[in-house]
């Protein structure tokens, strides 16, 4: 990956910070869940709770003083945070998917009752 690609990437982030909170809210906005499948509202569901376990991976690194960086350039430090975020994010969606808290499940069942989809 050359220079261009990362600084390219980096702006991307930074215009773009909390992406995944952006797009789920774009979603929910969007989308008419009272005519959604079951497999839409479980999407949903699903993107919610891996939303959720990132914002408490990143509180979780904010306890951890061997994640608190050093005082460095902000490209590096911009960088950094990039991938960070990224891992977390992918990180997030990969626990959900697996396992995940049963929070998708719970929001799913409430949702079907909610719509009147049962």
């Amino acid at each position: 990956m050359d220079v261009n690609a990362i600084t390219q990437a980096y702006t991307e982030y930074m215009a773009t910070q909390n992406t995944t909170g952006t797009k789920l809210n774009k979603t929910l906005e969007t989308t008419d869940y009272a005519k959604a499948t079951d497999d839409e509202l479980m999407d949903a569901c699903k993107q919610f709770e891996a939303y959720f376990v990132e914002m408490v991976f990143k509180e979780m690194e904010k306890t951890v003083d061997c994640f608190k960086a050093e005082e460095s350039s902000s490209s590096q430090s911009g960088l950094v945070d990039y991938f960070k975020d990224t891992a977390l994010q992918d990180l997030a969606a990969t626990t959900t998917d697996i396992q995940g808290l049963g929070l998708a499940q719970t929001l799913y069942e409430q949702m079907k009752r909610n719509y009147g989809l049962e």
